[in-house]
Protein backbone atom coordinates (compact mmCIF):
# COMPACT_ATOMS: atom_id res chain seq x y z
CA UNK A 1 0.00 0.00 0.00
CA UNK A 2 1.60 3.37 -1.11
CA UNK A 3 1.97 6.05 -3.42
CA UNK A 4 0.63 3.97 -6.57
CA UNK A 5 -2.68 1.95 -4.48
CA UNK A 6 -5.61 3.44 -6.50
CA UNK A 7 -8.14 1.22 -4.47
CA UNK A 8 -9.17 -1.33 -1.96
CA UNK A 9 -7.39 -5.02 -2.26
CA UNK A 10 -7.81 -7.46 0.77
CA UNK A 11 -4.09 -8.29 -0.70
CA UNK A 12 -2.30 -6.18 2.36
CA UNK A 13 -5.03 -5.76 4.41
CA UNK A 14 -4.26 -7.20 8.49
CA UNK A 15 -6.75 -9.66 10.28
CA UNK A 16 -7.41 -10.14 13.76
CA UNK A 17 -9.61 -10.35 17.01
CA UNK A 18 -12.43 -7.82 16.48
CA UNK A 19 -11.33 -6.72 13.29
CA UNK A 20 -13.29 -6.84 10.29
CA UNK A 21 -12.11 -6.80 6.37
CA UNK A 22 -12.61 -3.72 4.91
CA UNK A 23 -11.80 -1.71 8.32
CA UNK A 24 -15.05 0.39 9.25
CA UNK A 25 -16.98 3.12 8.44
CA UNK A 26 -15.63 6.97 9.58
CA UNK A 27 -17.50 9.62 10.63
CA UNK A 28 -16.64 12.91 8.53
CA UNK A 29 -16.48 16.43 10.21
CA UNK A 30 -18.43 18.50 7.66
CA UNK A 31 -15.66 20.06 5.05
CA UNK A 32 -14.88 23.45 5.41
CA UNK A 33 -12.27 26.18 4.75
CA UNK A 34 -9.62 28.86 5.73
CA UNK A 35 -8.61 31.62 3.32
CA UNK A 36 -7.32 29.87 0.41
CA UNK A 37 -7.40 25.93 1.90
CA UNK A 38 -10.55 23.92 1.48
CA UNK A 39 -10.31 20.38 4.44
CA UNK A 40 -12.13 18.22 6.08
CA UNK A 41 -11.30 15.68 8.78
CA UNK A 42 -12.62 12.55 10.20
CA UNK A 43 -14.01 11.21 13.66
CA UNK A 44 -11.04 8.77 15.14
CA UNK A 45 -11.40 5.23 14.85
CA UNK A 46 -11.35 2.68 17.62
CA UNK A 47 -11.86 -0.99 17.06
CA UNK A 48 -12.54 -2.50 20.54
CA UNK A 49 -11.02 -4.84 22.22
CA UNK A 50 -8.88 -6.06 19.14
CA UNK A 51 -5.82 -7.88 19.06
CA UNK A 52 -4.41 -6.31 15.68
CA UNK A 53 -0.93 -5.35 14.06
CA UNK A 54 -1.17 -3.00 10.95
CA UNK A 55 1.61 -0.08 9.90
CA UNK A 56 -1.21 1.71 7.67
CA UNK A 57 -4.37 2.33 6.85
CA UNK A 58 -6.88 3.55 4.20
CA UNK A 59 -9.49 5.84 3.09
CA UNK A 60 -11.52 4.72 0.55
CA UNK A 61 -14.55 5.59 -1.07
CA UNK A 62 -16.98 1.85 -0.58
CA UNK A 63 -19.90 3.44 -2.70
CA UNK A 64 -17.65 4.59 -5.88
CA UNK A 65 -15.64 1.04 -7.13
CA UNK A 66 -13.75 1.19 -3.20
CA UNK A 67 -11.21 3.98 -5.05
CA UNK A 68 -8.38 4.93 -2.48
CA UNK A 69 -9.10 8.68 -1.66
CA UNK A 70 -5.93 8.40 0.79
CA UNK A 71 -3.04 5.45 2.11
CA UNK A 72 -1.45 6.56 5.65
CA UNK A 73 1.84 4.78 6.72
CA UNK A 74 1.87 4.73 10.56
CA UNK A 75 5.48 4.69 10.65
CA UNK A 76 5.50 1.39 11.93
CA UNK A 77 3.78 -1.45 12.79
CA UNK A 78 1.23 -0.24 15.74
CA UNK A 79 -0.31 -3.11 17.27
CA UNK A 80 -3.19 -4.16 19.93
CA UNK A 81 -3.66 -7.18 22.36
CA UNK A 82 -7.13 -7.37 23.57
CA UNK A 83 -7.03 -3.63 23.92
CA UNK A 84 -8.56 -0.60 21.63
CA UNK A 85 -6.72 -0.33 18.86
CA UNK A 86 -7.81 3.44 17.75
CA UNK A 87 -6.54 5.42 14.70
CA UNK A 88 -6.43 9.17 15.91
CA UNK A 89 -6.94 11.71 13.05
CA UNK A 90 -5.30 14.96 13.08
CA UNK A 91 -6.94 18.48 14.20
CA UNK A 92 -9.65 19.60 11.67
CA UNK A 93 -7.82 22.75 10.79
CA UNK A 94 -6.02 24.40 7.19
CA UNK A 95 -2.22 22.88 8.21
CA UNK A 96 -3.01 19.77 10.00
CA UNK A 97 -6.28 18.31 8.54
CA UNK A 98 -6.38 14.65 7.04
CA UNK A 99 -7.27 15.61 3.71
CA UNK A 100 -6.57 19.83 2.20
CA UNK A 101 -6.54 21.38 -0.93
CA UNK A 102 -5.60 24.27 -1.67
Amino acid sequence: MGATTTAYSTAQEVSGTNYTAGGAALTKVAPTSSGTTGFTDFADLTFGTATVTARGCMIYNDTNGDKSVATIDFGGDKTSTAGDFTIVFPAAAASTAIIRIA
